[in-house]
């Protein structure tokens, strides 16, 4: 089961408000999305926000079950285990205000809502079986077995989470192009659209820098192909930062404080990954430590981020 560190980096977890990734719908944007006007494209944008918010969420909340789920199997065949993880009880409200798959993704519905009601389906199941778990150990009814049940329920919950993320990342991948043409709807004639595609292409260049990071975390160091996806960020840091914030319309204007917060984010996030690029050249690998700082660092932009955009 892969960790929750690799999860996060692996996906997108982009908000979208009045942001549009391009200055063109694509034919397959076109295809995946019935532009039946701002209605439509609003229910598109709702969905990817909420979904993306619930599986982040979610994620996060299963990495803690599969711990405590491990501890569990652990002491109930004997082990050592000094402390039980302590799961917090997740309230994931996004997830609450998805009704069904909007009717705007045409063609696509269908396979979306296939992999969501999979989503949906293993997240109950991992939720009912992390009660039955916790009710086990309890009562401590493994001197009974000596752990089989334990055994038993962490296979399946490690089963069903592995599901949970599949069907979660089709998800993402399956709704990008409806929501990317949604976002061309949305963001034609605003006023901040020059700030907003701008940002948006930071976000994409750092999450192509995340992809490579995450694949050398799990591999071997490559110096050059690392600073090269620093270099093209910063490139599209320093263009977003000298962009001077200057919509007319009042009601935008606490959004420049906004912008300037990104870009220090952004900055802040390439101090992060010189500092990566130092220790892995000299060790030959990228370390825990310092794939945790990027991780944190990628957090801070994308709340920034999300924070503009919204």
């Amino acid at each position: 089961m892969r960790k929750i560190i690799v999860l996060a980096m692996a996906l997108t977890f982009t908000s979208v408000g009045v942001i549009s990734c391009k200055k063109d719908v694509s034919q397959l944007g076109k295809s995946v999305l019935n532009l039946g006007g701002a209605d439509d494209a609003n229910a598109i944008i709702d969905f990817n926000n909420n979904f993306l918010d619930s599986y982040k969420n979610t994620s996060r909340h299963i990495e803690s079950i599969l711990k405590y789920a491990e501890a569990a199997s652990a002491k109930a065949k004997g082990q050592n285990v000094t402390m039980m993880p302590i799961v917090i009880s997740s309230m994931d409200f996004s997830f609450g205000k998805i009704k069904e798959v909007p009717s705007g993704f045409g063609k696509d519905k269908a396979a979306i809502e296939a992999d969501f009601n999979t989503y949906k389906a293993k997240k109950e199941n991992i939720t009912k079986k992390f009660e039955e778990l916790k009710s086990y150990m309890t009562s401590e009814d493994y001197k009974d077995d000596k752990g089989a049940k334990a055994d038993a329920i962490t296979k399946e919950i490690e089963a069903d989470a592995q599901a949970v993320f599949t069907s979660g990342e089709n998800v993402v991948a399956k709704i990008k192009p409806g929501t990317d043409a949604a976002e061309e709807v949305i963001l034609k004639d605003h006023p901040m659209k020059e700030y907003i595609v701008s940002s948006k292409g930071i976000m994409n260049s750092l999450d192509a820098t995340i992809d490579v990071l995450d694949k050398q975390y799990s591999g071997k160091f490559n110096e050059a192909e690392a600073q090269k996806k620093y270099d093209d960020l910063a490139k599209n840091v320093e263009a977003n930062s000298k962009l001077d914030f200057n919509v007319k319309d009042p009601q935008y204007s606490y959004k420049k404080s906004q912008f300037e917060s990104f870009n220090k984010s952004a900055s802040g996030f390439l101090d992060t990954y010189r500092k990566l690029i130092r220790n892995a050249k000299g060790a030959g690998k990228i370390s825990d430590s310092d794939i945790q700082q990027i991780d944190s660092s990628y957090e801070s932009v994308l709340n920034s981020y999300n924070s503009f955009v919204k």
